[in-house]
C-alpha cells in the first residue's frame, strides 16, 4: 500500500502515552478505533511488515484499508477503554465489534432524598436529583469497592427504600456488623448521612491516599502476625479500589474529540435520501422483543429534531399474539399505537368529523399546527425489520386511514431500508449521518424492548416463588398477585388481610408469609 511509508514516518512523532487511536479509509471516514496502553508501539504493529503477515484475514483486511489515522492521548488505561466505547458507538466503526451494541459502562448512584440513602449501581444516569459517580472501566471492582464501603462505614445495602422494624428481624447485617441499623434507630439520620458523606468523598477519591497508606499498614501487620487470611482481604480490597478508584475523565461527545453527530444536517440528508417532504423531525421507531415465549414485548421509541425525546417513548405487551411472531406482534403493536393517536385527536376535535376533504394524515397534521392535538403524528415511521413487518405495518395503517403516512423498514444484516410497494431497498453508504441517525433510532429501540423484557422476566422470577409454597394451587397464587401486585408486597401484607381473601385462611396466611420469608 503507497501509504505505509508515510504512515510509518509519522509513528516517529506519537508518543508512548495511553490513548486511543482512529483508523480511517480513503475517503476519510473512520474504519476501526482501538486503545493502546502503549500508543506508539501499538500502531507500529499495523504499520511494520511483520504486524500484516501475522495478523489474520480480517486483519490484514484493516490494514490494507488503513490510509490515515489519528490519535487522543488520555492519562490512564481506564480512560483509553472509556474513550475507545464511546467513539465507538458514535463512530459505528466497520471493523469493530465490541461496544457496538447499547451497553454503558456502570454508574454508582446514592439518592440523598431517600429516608435512608444507600448505594446502587446503574447503567443509566437520569435527571432524578440523585447523586453519580462514575462512569467505572471496570465493572467487578466497583461493585466490590460499594461492598467494601458499605461494611467500612456501616451502610445499609437491604432492599426495601424506607426499612423498618419488621425489616430488621430478618436481617444479620447489624449482627456482624455492616450495618449502624438505622431502621431500628441505633443511629440518627445526620450520623449516618455524615458516614455516608465521608463514603462519597472517598468513591469520588478525596482521601483515597491516605486510606490506601492504612491499609496497607493494616495488611503488613496482618501478614507479620501469619493472618495470612485477613492480609489477602485486605489486598484484594487495596487493588479493588484502585483499580476503582483510578482517576479518568468522563468523555462526553465533542469534548475534546472530533464528533459526526449533527443532529440537523442528519436529519436534512436523510430527508433527501428517504425522498421525503421535508426533513423527520419528529420519528417513531419500533422494535419486538421476544427472547422466550413467556413475555413477549414491544417498544416505541421516538426522536425529536435528531435526539432521544425519551419522555415519549412507550413500551408494550403483546396481547393478541400465541408463540413467538414477530410479523402479527409488530402489526398489533403499530395498530395500537396509532390508533390511539387517532382516537384522542378525534375525541379531543369532534368538530373534524365534519371535514371530508381531507385525508386523515393531513387532518391530524393540520390540528398539530393549530395546536390542538394531544399526540402528533410523527413524520417518520420505522420498523425494525425487513419487508414482512414492513407489509405489516402499512397493512394495519391502511385499515386506520393513515395509508399517507411514511414508513419504512430497516433490516439490520446489511442495514438495507425498504419501502411500501417497493422490491429493492435502498442502500445508504455506512459513513453518512442520515443511516447513522437511523441506527442510533433503531438501536435505542432495541436497548428499550430488551430492558422491559428483561424487567417482566426478573418479576416472573419473583413470582416463580409461589409456586413451591405448600398448599398454594395455581388459582391461589393469581389471586394473591392480582391483589397484592407482587411477590414483595405480599410478604408486607398481614395474615388478616390474606384470611380475608375468597379461599383462604388464617393458616393458610400464616404459612404463605411463612414460605416467602424463609426464601428471602
Amino acid at each position: 500500500m503507497s501509504e505505509l511509508p508515510a504512515l510509518r514516518a509519522r509513528l516517529a512523532q506519537v508518543s508512548h502515552q495511553p490513548g486511543v487511536y482512529l483508523h480511517k479509509d480513503r475517503l476519510g471516514s473512520i474504519i476501526y478505533v482501538g486503545k493502546a496502553r502503549d500508543l506508539r508501539k501499538r500502531l507500529g504493529s499495523y504499520f511494520l511488515p511483520s504486524g500484516k503477515t501475522r495478523a489474520d484475514r480480517k486483519t490484514r483486511a484493516l490494514i490494507d484499508s488503513i490510509c490515515d489515522f489519528e490519535i487522543h492521548e488520555v492519562r490512564n488505561e481506564q480512560e483509553a477503554l472509556l474513550l475507545e466505547g464511546k467513539l465507538i458507538k458514535q463512530y459505528r466503526p466497520r471493523y469493530n465489534v465490541s461496544f457496538r451494541d447499547d451497553k454503558r459502562f456502570l454508574l454508582v448512584k446514592v439518592n440523598l432524598d431517600d429516608p435512608w440513602p444507600k448505594f446502587t449501581t446503574t447503567r443509566l444516569k437520569k435527571s432524578d436529583g440523585a447523586r453519580y459517580f462514575g462512569p467505572f472501566a471496570h465493572s467487578g471492582a466497583v461493585r466490590a469497592t460499594v461492598t467494601w464501603l458499605n461494611k467500612e462505614f456501616g451502610l445499609r445495602s437491604c432492599r426495601p427504600r424506607n426499612p423498618g422494624e419488621q425489616d430488621y428481624k430478618h436481617c444479620n447485617a447489624d449482627v456482624i456488623r455492616n450495618c449502624m441499623a438505622p431502621c431500628v434507630a441505633k443511629v440518627g439520620r445526620e450520623e449516618y448521612l455524615e458516614q455516608l458523606e465521608q463514603a462519597c468523598e472517598l468513591l469520588s477519591g478525596k482521601g483515597k491516599r491516605e486510606r490506601f497508606k492504612s491499609l496497607r499498614v493494616e495488611m503488613e501487620q496482618a501478614a507479620v502476625k501469619l493472618n495470612f487470611e485477613k492480609a489477602a482481604r485486605l489486598r484484594d480490597v487495596i487493588l479493588n479500589l484502585e483499580r476503582a478508584l483510578s482517576p479518568t475523565r468522563q468523555f462526553s461527545r465533542g469534548r475534546g474529540v472530533p464528533t459526526t453527530v449533527q443532529p440537523t444536517e442528519d436529519l436534512a440528508e436523510l430527508g433527501d435520501w428517504l425522498s421525503l417532504d421535508g426533513p423527520p423531525t419528529i420519528m417513531e421507531c419500533f422494535d419486538i422483543s421476544n427472547i422466550s415465549s413467556t413475555h413477549i414485548v414491544a417498544s416505541m421509541v421516538r426522536f425529536k429534531n435528531g435526539l432521544p425525546d425519551n419522555q415519549n417513548y412507550r413500551r408494550y405487551r403483546i396481547k393478541t399474539v400465541e408463540g413467538q411472531d414477530d410479523f402479527a406482534s409488530m402489526a398489533e403493536v403499530v395498530r395500537r399505537r396509532y390508533g390511539r393517536i387517532l382516537k384522542e385527536n378525534m375525541e379531543a376535535n369532534p368538530e373534524v368529523t365534519e371535514t371530508s376533504q381531507e385525508s386523515a394524515v393531513e387532518t391530524l397534521r393540520r390540528l398539530a399546527a393549530e395546536g390542538k392535538s394531544p399526540i402528533t403524528l410523527p413524520d417518520l415511521v420505522i420498523v425494525d425489520g425487513g419487508k414482512g413487518q414492513l407489509s405489516v405495518s402499512v397493512a394495519e395503517l391502511q385499515r386506520l386511514g393513515l395509508a399517507g403516512l411514511p414508513i419504512v423498514g430497516l433490516a439490520k444484516q446489511r442495514e438495507e431500508i425498504f419501502f411500501p410497494q417497493e422490491s429493492e431497498p435502498v442502500l445508504i453508504p455506512h459513513d453518512r449521518g442520515a443511516l447513522k441517525l437511523m441506527q442510533r433510532i433503531r438501536d435505542e429501540a432495541h436497548r428499550f424492548a430488551n430492558g422491559y423484557n428483561e424487567l417482566l422476566l426478573r418479576k416472573r422470577v419473583k413470582e416463580s416463588l409461589l409456586d413451591d409454597c405448600p398448599g398454594i394451587s395455581p388459582a391461589k397464587k393469581k389471586s394473591l398477585l392480582k391483589k397484592f401486585g407482587s411477590v414483595a408486597r405480599i410478604k408486607e401484607a398481614t395474615v388478616d388481610q390474606i384470611a380475608e381473601m375468597p379461599g383462604f385462611s388464617a393458616t393458610t396466611g400464616e404459612v404463605v408469609l411463612r414460605w416467602l420469608k424463609g426464601m428471602s
